[in-house]
Formats: C-alpha cells, sequence, structure tokens
C-alpha cells in the first residue's frame, strides 16, 4: 500500500501509468470490449465500474493541453450527439478532476477500436453500460 495513491491502481497499471510518455494514450474500456487477453497492454480491473477506474487513473495522470481534443469516446447507436449516462458520468469524473469542463470527443465506433489497439495501454473495466468506454491522452507536468 502507498499513501495517497488510490488503491484500485494496481502495481501494472501504476507501472503503465509511468512508463507512458507525453501525448501517449490510454484506452479505459467496458468490460464487453473485445480485447486480447494475450496481449501484455492490457489491464484488468474487473469488478471496478468504468468511471471509478477513471477517477483513480486521472488523480496521477496529467491530461495533454496543448491539443484541442485529448478525451474521446464511442459514438452510440450512430448519432454523435447522443449522451449516455456513462458519457455524463465520464464527463463529470473530468470536470471534478481538472477543474474545467473536459470534452469527450465523439468518434466512429471503428475509429474508436483503432485508437483502443494504438493505446500505450488499455484498462479493461468492470463497466457494464454499453459504449463505456474512454480514451485519455497523457501531458507533461511543467517545471516549476
Amino acid at each position: 500500500m502507498l499513501k495517497r495513491i488510490d488503491p484500485i491502481l494496481s502495481p501494472e497499471l501504476l507501472y503503465a501509468l509511468r512508463a507512458m510518455g507525453h501525448r501517449h494514450d490510454i484506452a479505459i474500456v467496458d468490460a464487453n470490449f473485445p480485447c486480447d487477453g494475450g496481449d501484455n497492454r492490457l489491464i484488468r480491473l474487473d469488478g471496478v465500474d468504468g468511471p471509478r477506474v477513471l477517477e483513480a487513473i486521472i488523480g496521477v495522470l496529467p491530461l495533454e493541453e496543448q491539443e484541442p481534443h485529448v478525451a474521446w469516446r464511442m459514438i452510440a447507436e450512430n448519432d454523435p450527439a447522443k449522451i449516455l449516462p456513462v458519457f455524463k458520468d465520464y464527463a463529470a469524473v473530468l470536470e471534478r478532476s481538472e477543474g474545467k469542463t473536459i470534452e469527450l470527443t465523439a468518434v466512429e465506433p471503428d475509429n474508436f477500436k483503432d485508437r483502443v489497439r494504438a493505446a500505450h495501454t488499455v484498462v479493461v473495466t468492470g463497466e457494464r453500460r454499453f459504449y463505456g468506454g474512454v480514451i485519455l491522452r497523457k501531458g507533461v507536468i511543467a517545471p516549476e
């Protein structure tokens, strides 16, 4: 156990977060998302819902600030404007953590899946709601 580190951040996840570089992406996906169990980028947090995993990760991960889009979600039911409750939950976590609104940029399902495949790390959660995934782009911590 570590002080001030969320206990759901497993040793494997902490290692992956620390190993990520500037502008690397991390995908937080739902329990139904198709993933290859043999993929060494895959970290499982079964039983923990997506927004709770996001809350733990965003507590230690700086978001990119020099790009217009730093968080992505999948378009639900072929309607880019459709905001599902899971999207609202993710947005609320980001706003609480960052102190400002962070847009969850809607992308086509195939584009989202391609981004997950290209991500540095993929965290499979216990989130059961459909379209319950989000991708984040890591930023930097500026010198004092």
